[in-house]
C-alpha cells in the first residue's frame, strides 16, 4: 500500500492543501478552513494591536487579548481537526507527513510581546501553523518545516528533468486551479 504526503499553504483562516503519493502524484487538492465561522482570523494583528480598541476608547489588556487568543486557538484546533479529518477520509491511503511554513523557534509565546512591533504582523499566521502542526502530530504524522522563499527551487533542483511533469503537470490533469500556492504545497512535500 502506498502512502501520501500533505503539503499546506496557509493563509489567515485557510489554507491551500495538496496530497500526492511517495511519486509526488497529486491525488487531492482542495482549500480547507481553518477557523470556525465568525471568530476573527488575526486576534493579535487586528484586535491586538494598538488601533483596536473597546467601544469606551480603552485599548484591550493583555489578559483580555490572551483570552481572546486561546478562543480562536480552540477554534482553530477544531476546524483544522476537522478540515484533516475530511481530507483523510477521502484518499486511498494513509497520511504519513504534513509540510509547513517554517517559523521561528525563538518566536515569543507572550501575548504582551507578541502584539508589539516586529511580532504583531506575524503572530496569527504562526498560531495556525502551530495548530496544524500540533494537530497533525495528533494523528501520527511527521512535521517538515519549509522556506516559501526557497522550496520551489530546491525541489527543482531534486527533481530534474521531472520537474514541469511533477510541479506544472497537475494543472494539464486536473485543471484549474493549480496556481502558485499549489505548487508550493507539493514543491514542499518534494523536498520533506
Amino acid at each position: 500500500m502506498t502512502v501520501m504526503r500533505l503539503g499546506a499553504a496557509d493563509h489567515l483562516g485557510w489554507a491551500v492543501a495538496v496530497t500526492a503519493t511517495a511519486d509526488h502524484q497529486v491525488v487531492d487538492r482542495r482549500r480547507i478552513e481553518l477557523i470556525e465561522p465568525g471568530m476573527p482570523v488575526a486576534p493579535i494583528h487586528h484586535a491586538g494591536g494598538p488601533h483596536q480598541l473597546h467601544r469606551s476608547g480603552e485599548p484591550l489588556s493583555d489578559t483580555e487579548l490572551a483570552g481572546l487568543v486561546a478562543d480562536v486557538r480552540a477554534s482553530v484546533v477544531r476546524a483544522a481537526s476537522a478540515a484533516l479529518e475530511e481530507l483523510a477520509a477521502a484518499l486511498p491511503a494513509p497520511i504519513i507527513s504534513l509540510s509547513l511554513r517554517t517559523w521561528p523557534a525563538t518566536f515569543p509565546v507572550d501575548i504582551a510581546v507578541q502584539r508589539r512591533v516586529p511580532y504583531e504582523s506575524r503572530a496569527d499566521a504562526i498560531m495556525y501553523r502551530q495548530v496544524l502542526a500540533d494537530v497533525a502530530r495528533n494523528r501520527g504524522w511527521t512535521i517538515h518545516l519549509y522556506d516559501p522563499r526557497t522550496v520551489e527551487a530546491e525541489a527543482v533542483r531534486l527533481l530534474g528533468e521531472r520537474t514541469d511533469e511533477v510541479l506544472r503537470g497537475p494543472r494539464a490533469t486536473l485543471g484549474p486551479p493549480w496556481a502558485k500556492d499549489h505548487r508550493v504545497a507539493l514543491a514542499a512535500i518534494v523536498t520533506a
